[in-house]
């Protein structure tokens, strides 16, 4: 269950403009690159700098939680669970494929 839920998160933010998300061969996280989101503006209008930045727009503006990279000295990259429902995986996926659609 967790392969199959690891794989189609990582499709579903691979499909969101900025990010690049590379299968983990384990554990329960994700780590996907918003480098592509970076110098751009949320829908919200929040400047996104950092990984910090696009994680708090991404809370705010999406209600989406993820953890900053740079937490782990992996920055510009940021943590995703994928230790929860498919319900919830697929909800989460289509709120951040919206808001980086909506990135200018």
């Amino acid at each position: 269950a967790f392969k199959a839920r690891r794989d189609a998160t990582a499709a579903a933010l691979n499909k969101a403009p900025g990010l690049d998300c590379r299968t983990p061969e384990g554990a329960f996280y994700l780590y996907p690159s918003c480098a592509g989101a970076l110098g751009k503006t949320s829908p919200g209008g929040t400047k996104i700098e950092t990984d910090l930045d696009f994680c708090g727009a991404l809370l705010e503006e999406a209600l989406v939680a993820a953890v900053a990279g740079t937490a782990f000295g992996l920055a510009p990259f940021f943590r995703v669970s994928y230790a929860t429902s498919d319900e919830a995986l697929a909800e989460a996926g289509r709120r951040i494929i919206e808001f980086c659609e909506g990135l200018r």
